[in-house]
């Protein structure tokens, strides 16, 4: 299956080492496809882990997310996403600009994260194949993360219907259903997955509490 441009509904897993009660990403991935993740993105940072590690650990996760038909992007990396065979990249407004990337690597699937109806537009104008909007909630797990922009922001982009986009920023269980009510349809979620003793549990607990 071709997942380079198809962007799913549902729940959108991060991984990142500091969060996942000591379980590698790797080992973290395995269990979040085994339990049906349907989009996963890999956030680490450079100066927390060294870039071979990273390539290493992205080439295994991707072989894992195409055997599975799971899109697999990397999050600020464009090298690493390229060199390990993942579907895709995900960018912030202070990275690569999203519409080069796209331009010159049409083939990728490029996410570009938003935080005001003005960044929307442009990203959608780069072609970008989605964006996060957020954070809708404050968040401890990006420490140079952006105000929090609530739901206005959700139900701006949800009612221009021209580009798929995920939700992120303090999404949990216990108010994923709320943020579900104002249009979303794709949730990413960070602590309240991996920092879960039973990660296929919570999973399915999410997937319950939104059904």
């Amino acid at each position: 299956m071709d997942l380079r441009h198809k962007f799913p509904k549902g729940l959108y897993g991060i991984l990142g080492e500091a969060f996942s009660l000591g379980r590698s990403n790797v080992e973290t991935a395995e269990i979040m496809i085994a339990a049906g993740i349907d989009i996963l993105q890999y956030r680490e940072k450079a100066h927390e882990k060294d870039r071979g590690d990273m390539l290493d650990e992205c080439s295994r996760i991707a072989r894992m997310a195409r055997d599975a038909d799971v899109p697999f992007i990397v999050n600020d990396f464009l090298d690493i996403a390229i060199l390990s065979g993942a579907h895709g990249v995900h960018v912030g407004q202070q990275d690569l600009p999203a519409g080069l990337i796209k331009k010159r690597y049409p083939e990728l699937m490029v996410g570009c994260s938003t935080h005001d109806p003005d960044q929307v537009k442009k990203a959608m104008e780069d072609g970008v194949d989605y964006i996060g909007v957020g954070p809708i909630f404050s968040t401890q797990t990006k420490k140079d993360a952006s105000a929090p922009v609530g739901f206005p922001l959700i139900e701006y982009v949800a009612a221009l219907k021209e580009i798929p986009f995920a939700v992120i920023g303090g999404i949990k269980r216990d108010n994923i259903k709320t943020v579900a009510g104002h249009g979303a349809s794709t949730f990413c979620l960070l602590t309240d997955i991996i920092g879960a003793p039973d990660i296929g549990e919570r999973i399915r607990e999410i997937r319950n509490r939104l059904n």
